[in-house]
């Protein structure tokens, strides 16, 4: 299910069997390995600031500045450093906040499938 009506604010998913569509990774992202990202989002607001989605990534290193974000992971396993910060490892049942404009580094060991809300700045 995909929405951008507001009207329609309650819905649930079972999230292992949403379909997800590729979104390719900007190749200065990868640092190793052949990762492959794949998503979908679920729910948008009418300002486009506000988005609920799944997420998928398969093995391998990638770079990323992150939105301001609340995720829990549902299956696989990655090591997140945080550039200047922690290292969090997540697994599934793991929830996790990133803040915007943390720039970290994802080591995928298991394909890893979160749920996410994420709020976009400006």
């Amino acid at each position: 299910m995909t929405t951008n009506d507001q009207s329609v604010a309650s819905f649930a998913v079972h999230i292992p069997d949403v379909d997800l569509e590729e979104e390719p990774l900007d190749p200065e992202q990868i640092v190793s390995g052949t990762p492959v990202v794949t998503g979908k989002v679920l729910w948008e607001s009418a300002d486009g600031k506000q988005l609920r989605g799944i997420w998928q990534i398969t093995p391998g290193v990638v770079t990323d500045t992150e939105a301001d974000e609340l995720f829990v992971v549902v299956s696989g396993r990655a090591t997140i450093e945080v550039e200047g910060g922690d290292v969090i490892e997540v697994g599934p049942g793991d929830a996790a906040v990133l803040r915007e404009g943390d720039r970290t580094t994802w080591t995928v060991h298991e394909t890893l499938r979160k749920a996410y809300h994420i709020t976009l700045g400006g």
